[in-house]
């Protein structure tokens, strides 16, 4: 009877294992290598004090910066009329919220990225304003 405790247990423990590593495994996001492309931005693509948006995934397309010394603190900027963001890099030094929505409404998704160095290569939602905080 022992013994089929123990074969039990460790069939279940590593039955447990294998489901636990698998879904991380599948959801890991792949690198971002293409034929005759650069790999992903490093720190330098998106100055130190700036946030950096792209309208695509992997920090792809024209980036658009926004600095603290342009932008007021604590309040809804939208991105200009008709773009939104799939990726991003928050190297502000302050926190900066990004919204679905285009009002800042909370209503829609909205996730909060600490400053200094937050890349984002893969938003969850298509960005379409953002409020930098004070703290």
């Amino acid at each position: 009877m022992r013994t089929f405790r123990s074969t039990a247990l460790v069939t279940g423990l590593a039955a447990l294992a294998t489901a636990l590593t698998a879904p991380a495994v599948l959801a890991a996001p792949p690198a971002h290598t293409a034929p005759g492309s650069r790999t992903a931005p490093t720190s330098g693509d998106c100055s130190s004090g700036q946030l950096c948006v792209w309208p695509t995934a992997d920090f792809g397309g024209k980036r658009q910066t926004y600095e603290l010394s342009d932008t007021d603190i604590e309040s809804c900027v939208t991105l200009p009329k008709g773009t939104a963001a799939a990726s991003l890099a928050n190297r502000t030094g302050r926190p900066v919220t990004t919204y679905q929505s285009a009002e800042c409404a909370e209503t829609g998704e909205f996730n909060t990225y600490p400053g200094g160095g937050s890349w984002v290569p893969r938003s969850p939602y298509q960005v379409r304003a953002f409020k930098i905080w004070e703290r």
